[in-house]
């Protein structure tokens, strides 16, 4: 397998370019964000969804009702059971966000040099010289020449849809504003940022803990996007509130930074989130141009070195009304592999672009295409370097799975786990073979009932590079003493074969637990 693995470092023939790519088996390493709206809800748009690529289905509450999220996902359930394809479920929330309502749908028309008035009446209909905001104290936190930004769903970056204010005048209550270009504003509802600035509103607002604590709930979520993270702080919040919801106490935390405040504090918030989401449309506004690749680049490092997964978002803009990506936005994906990414999230491409399949479809052959050329060798030393000695145990377990699995150019790492750890742990060596994630069943209870913990687990994984997960059969308890018995592997290898990731006379690298030992074998399939 890693024969067809290149290094750009190395001369690489330009007619091989050229040769067309050949269709895997599995889905790419990279995994893909999918998120779900009026394009991309019906059960067979999902299914196609899914078939192309998508592993984490991402469900907005920025915008929609309860119950219309409600029928999206009971069409995501129906899609999973039509395709057979496993697919986690991502809860974004609203927070600190200003928002303007249209509430007549009318298009709103701003020309470059004129004024247009902010104002936090919400019962005034919005126009092209007043727009109603969601935020009553953006009078008491801007000044004269501060930037605000305002478009539809976050910014498509296009300076027709989406328009750049600066603050002329503070009225009171009201915010006037210098229109700087031209644009026409579509739909019901835009955002408003506020560049540099520190919006004076909890990062979990009373809405997003009446959603969670009732959709999120309901559904088992398996993924928390807590927009506009700021501190440390603000995920111990939301994971203190997450832990009086019972359900939900194993649900993870993926912190969002999307200010020149989160990414101040991003080691802290990086330390207590489960995982880190970088939306680079926010983001990009508050940092100068030249310094949002600087921005990335050390962000996805410092994920990649504590092991935690990294989503990168904002990719493919332009597919939203095209079938195809610009070359710049195709670079930039396949940079984001070479960066390090875990998964690339598609927000507006798929919500209410014309072309969601397409543009899954899309992303995962550039990712593709981008593994070919990631450098494995540098990256594990580096990874290894990082570490440090002594290592703990679970983590030397991994990494030396990941270099037995090299050195015997083995097809799979299968990976026994209860938990998810030391199958996440492999993944952070960034091995260039697939890594099934055996999730064996825990029993637990709650005094009153008894139940089976794994699908969650399962569920988590289908957001780190590399992991494929498989739901052992609930016979084999983790507490057991076939939890890592011959059948457990044999069902493993059984279902790599079905995948057709493993053939006859591939070496196989396993990680598992023997007593209270942790173990790696390589075992050599026969015919």
């Amino acid at each position: 397998m890693p024969s067809n693995h290149l290094l750009l470092e190395e001369p690489i023939r330009m007619a091989s370019i050229l040769e067309p790519s050949k269709d895997s088996v599995l889905p790419t390493m990279t995994k893909i964000v999918g998120t779900l709206g009026p394009k991309s809800r019906s059960v067979e748009v999902i299914s196609a969804c899914l078939r192309a690529g998508m592993s984490v289905a991402r469900f907005d509450f920025s915008w929609g009702s309860p119950d219309y999220h409600q029928e999206t996902l009971d069409n995501l359930k129906a899609a999973v059971k039509n395709t057979n394809k496993l697919c986690a479920v991502m809860l974004d929330t609203v927070g600190p966000e200003i928002l303007v309502v249209n509430r007549n749908e009318k298009s709103i028309s701003l020309k470059e040099d004129e004024l247009v008035v902010l104002t936090p009446n919400q019962e005034i209909e919005a126009s092209s010289e007043l727009l109603p905001i969601s935020y009553d104290g953006l009078s008491k936190v801007v000044k004269k020449g501060d930037t605000l930004f305002l478009g539809q769903y976050l910014f498509t970056g296009s300076e027709t849809t989406s328009v750049w204010l600066e603050v002329s005048e503070v009225k009171g209550d009201d915010v006037l504003c210098l229109v700087k270009n031209s644009a026409k504003l579509v739909g019901t509802m835009y955002t408003l940022h506020a560049a540099e600035i520190r919006i004076d509103l909890p990062t979990l607002t009373d809405k997003d803990k009446e959603i969670i604590a009732t959709w999120g709930v309901k559904n088992k979520i398996d993924f928390l996007s807590l927009s506009h993270a700021r501190q440390a702080e603000d995920v111990r919040q939301a994971r203190q509130f997450l832990s009086k919801l019972g359900n939900l106490s194993q649900t993870q935390i993926f912190a969002k930074i999307e200010s020149v405040e989160g990414l101040t504090h991003f080691d802290e918030i990086l330390q207590e989130a489960d995982g880190i989401i970088l939306a680079r449309g926010n983001l990009g506004l508050d940092l100068p141009p030249e310094k949002v690749f600087l921005f990335q680049k050390t962000a996805l490092h410092r994920c990649n070195m504590a092991g935690k997964p990294a989503v990168l978002t904002r990719v493919v803009d332009s597919m939203t009304s095209n079938l195809r990506p610009t070359r710049a936005e195709a670079t930039d994906v396949a940079n984001a592999v070479l960066d390090g990414s875990d998964a690339i999230l598609l927000g507006a491409e798929t919500l209410r672009g014309f072309y969601p399949v397409e543009t899954i479809s899309t992303v995962r052959r550039i990712c593709a295409e981008a593994e070919k050329v990631f450098n494995q060798d540098f990256y594990f030393k580096k990874a290894v370097k990082h570490t440090g000695e002594p290592m703990s145990h679970l983590e030397s377990i991994a990494s030396s799975a990941v270099r037995a699995a090299i050195k015997v150019k083995a097809s799979v790492i299968i990976c026994f786990t209860s938990t998810g750890r030391a199958a996440r742990l492999i993944a952070k060596y960034r091995p260039t073979m697939p890594v099934i994630s055996v999730v064996i069943p825990r029993l637990q209870t709650n005094q009153l009932k008894w139940s089976l913990s794994g699908a969650f687990e399962a569920r988590q994984s289908l957001i780190s590079r590399g992991l494929f997960p498989v739901l052992a059969d609930p016979q084999h308890l983790a507490d057991s003493n076939n939890a890592t018995n011959e059948s457990v592997l044999k069902a493993a290898l059984d279902h790599g074969k079905l995948a057709g990731i493993i053939k006859a006379h591939d070496r196989v690298v396993v990680c598992q637990k023997v007593g209270d030992a942790s173990v790696v074998k390589i075992i050599e399939l026969e015919d």
